[in-house]
């Protein structure tokens, strides 16, 4: 009879819907749309830029503790990354935020090139979307776990200097992701897709040449230009490029060379970065660019040095996640613009020439495919740490280059943020799968285990140096 019972309480608890099934976690996101478009506006008047974004990182870590996160600030040694957290136990779920500006760039709202006076950086890449998007997603997901009583703990990792400073490669250096299930993240794009894309690894340095001062007119004999070393070592490199292999990228400014013609200058600066989809290529090449800029020195009769700013490591693609977090994104759907929204996105569309691409292409999905982006990301450093996946989203206009004036303007307007929102129902959605999907969880972890290879040990393109706090000042 107790059997009996038991199998009757067990059949009726089946057959009614759990908290999990009717908690709807799609409304539960469009409930916080005004906070999404508040941080995100906020992030992008301020538009920061790497190590220095301060006001920031706290509102991010204000709107995580008023809603039941515990934070940890200053962590990994950077004033402005920190690790907010919600649950005590179960599955570590990682959504990724970022919320640094692109210096040398100034834009605002409109469809048209208006460049605003006295700032001079600009959320070109979205970020303000970005950090926005994945707070709106990791509350979302703390709800679901709260009304759920599922057990699992959802991180928000507020990650500093992706663009150039590689925040999250000393966040990973420091362990912060090492009891970490999965990690997800996402990106701001013209175009939505959760196809699988690596990245290109990379590494950045400052070059600095040192010369003698002298009048350029009266005493030439008397000095060595620290600019002829820079033009030296750019001679040099920009010949090396017909003898590198095909992913390879090389790119320079020169970021000092001098004030006065009639000076000659004593102090010059080149700042590189050196990319490719192999780490090993990339350091191949560097040994190339310092043997350059060696012997620019030596030719000139001045002295080098130089400092690494930044390194990651491509992106470890998880075919696994990818497929699932593509399943996830065509049951949101993609981004429709209002009457409003298409008259300001056809006037910016103009500018875009022949890159321009329909804007009903906003609301569709790219196929899924597995590829090779020509971008780099800090997120690779994370995906060697524990299995990683992301998505993009058109939160700017369909043809609109990333770094560019007129993704600038997108991602400080509707456009952009409800494109944000879009990316928090699609993270939410996976992360909500991924806690109770355990066999996907295992499948997810076999796959990178297998692709990272049984001897594998983490090894940053950083090598031990600080982070590069002052480099944007």
């Amino acid at each position: 009879m107790r059997k009996a019972a038991f199998l009757f309480a067990a059949a009726a608890l089946v057959a009614q819907p759990t908290f999990a099934q009717t908690f709807d976690a799609v409304e539960a996101v469009d409930a916080q749309y005004d906070r999404t478009e508040r941080v995100a506006r906020q992030l992008w008047e301020w538009a920061e830029v790497g190590y220095q974004e301060t006001k920031s990182s706290a509102l991010l870590q204000s709107e995580l503790e008023a809603n039941g996160f515990t934070v940890k600030k200053g962590v990994a040694g950077i004033p402005t990354a920190f690790v907010a957290e919600y649950g005590s136990e179960g599955p570590v779920i990682a959504v990724l935020g970022e919320f640094d500006a692109l210096p040398g760039l100034s834009q605002s709202a409109s469809p048209l090139r208006e460049a605003v006076t006295g700032k001079h950086a600009a959320h070109a890449c979205g970020h303000n979307l970005f950090g926005a998007g994945s707070l709106t997603a990791a509350i979302a997901v703390k709800q679901w776990l709260e009304a759920t009583g599922t057990p699992g703990r959802i991180r928000f990792y507020g990650t500093p200097a992706e663009e150039g400073g590689s925040g999250k490669v000393y966040m990973t250096r420091a362990g912060l992701f090492d009891d970490v299930d999965i990690a997800i993240h996402w990106h701001a794009d013209d175009e939505n897709s959760a196809a699988a894309q690596t990245s290109l690894a990379n590494r950045s340095a400052k070059f600095r040449f040192r010369g003698r001062s002298a009048h350029a007119a009266g005493a030439p004999e008397q000095g060595r230009s620290a600019l002829d070393g820079v033009e030296a070592m750019n001679m040099m490199v920009n010949m090396m490029r017909e003898h590198t292999t095909m992913d390879s990228r090389i790119h320079y400014v020169i970021t000092e060379g001098g004030t006065a013609p009639n000076v000659i200058p004593d102090f010059a600066e080149v700042f590189y970065y050196v990319r490719h989809s192999d780490t090993a290529e990339v350091e191949a090449m560097w040994k190339r660019l310092e043997a350059a800029a060696q012997g620019a020195a030596m030719g000139t009769g001045t002295e080098v040095e130089w400092e690494i700013i930044h390194g990651n490591n491509p992106l470890l693609v998880n075919e696994t996640l990818a497929k699932m977090m593509d399943a996830k994104l065509r049951r949101v759907g993609g981004v429709e613009y209002t009457a409003e929204e298409r008259a300001w996105a056809e006037r910016l569309s103009k500018s875009l020439g022949d890159a321009a691409e329909p804007l009903a292409s906003a609301g569709e999905i790219q196929p899924y495919k597995k590829s090779l982006g020509y971008g780099s990301t800090d997120v690779g450093d994370v995906s060697w740490a524990t299995p990683t996946v992301g998505l993009r989203i058109a939160t700017w206009v369909p043809g609109t280059s990333a770094h560019s004036w007129q993704s600038a303007a997108a991602s400080g307007t509707t456009i952009g943020y409800k494109g944000a929102q879009l990316a928090a129902k699609t993270m939410t959605l996976a992360a909500i799968e991924l806690y109770t999907n355990p066999e996907l969880r295992a499948q997810a972890r076999a796959e990178f285990d297998a692709a990272r290879g049984e001897n594998y040990e983490y090894r940053s393109l950083l090598g031990d140096r600080d982070p590069p706090l002052d480099f944007r000042k």
